[in-house]
């Protein structure tokens, strides 16, 4: 996924207390929800990737007989799936953006969040309801914008190591989980709340 549940779970958490001209009797209900359905989007194309994964084992003796690169097939195959079931492409670097949800993405999810909370007892909302998805998106380019940040200082944190750890390994893994958190912290964002 390309956001951390924990982070997702602050987004949702955030996006519910910024919100503006929204009457809400119960926080805690409302930020659950909008973490679903941003959960429920992002989980979209990591379902699709793998798919592409399924399908490309089913042809790896044909592709290693014939040489073909397994990134460039994934990446073909994607883009095929993708333009058949018009998925709005999540991550931004394949299109163009410079954080991690493209702007389509966080323009899709803010249209399935407002239908969301015009259905839940605990909102009623007092302004038009595009003026509270502009709000929606606005806040979560905010927030993205910040997540973007720490995410590029923890990275630099590791490149920065007096030996290489290659990405993708548990060891990174593990000192980007612990520098991503001291970032946050660094902007008063405590994820294990």
């Amino acid at each position: 996924m390309l956001l951390a549940r924990e982070f997702v779970a602050y987004l949702s958490r955030q996006l519910v207390h910024k919100l503006q001209g929204v009457d809400i009797s119960n926080h805690q209900a409302v930020a659950e929800a909008v973490e679903k359905v941003i959960l429920d989007e992002l989980e979209v194309e990591d379902r699709l990737n793998d798919e592409v994964r399924d399908i490309l084992e089913q042809y790896s003796d044909y592709m290693r007989r014939e040489g073909v690169s397994y990134q460039e097939m994934f990446r073909r195959i994607k883009n095929t799936l993708i333009a058949q079931r018009k998925v709005v492409r999540a991550s931004g670097r394949d299109s163009g953006d410079q954080m991690k949800l493209s702007r389509d993405k966080i323009t899709d999810i803010s249209h399935k969040l407002v239908p969301v909370l015009r259905k839940m007892r605990e909102v009623r909302l007092k302004k038009d309801s595009n003026e509270v998805r502009l709000d929606l998106v606005r806040a979560m380019i905010e927030l993205l914008q910040l997540e973007d940040r720490v995410d590029r200082t923890a990275r630099q944190k590791i490149r920065s190591q007096k030996r290489e750890v290659p990405e993708g390994t548990e060891e990174w893994d593990l000192m980007h989980k612990k520098y991503y958190a001291e970032e946050l912290k660094k902007f008063g964002i405590d994820l294990s709340r």
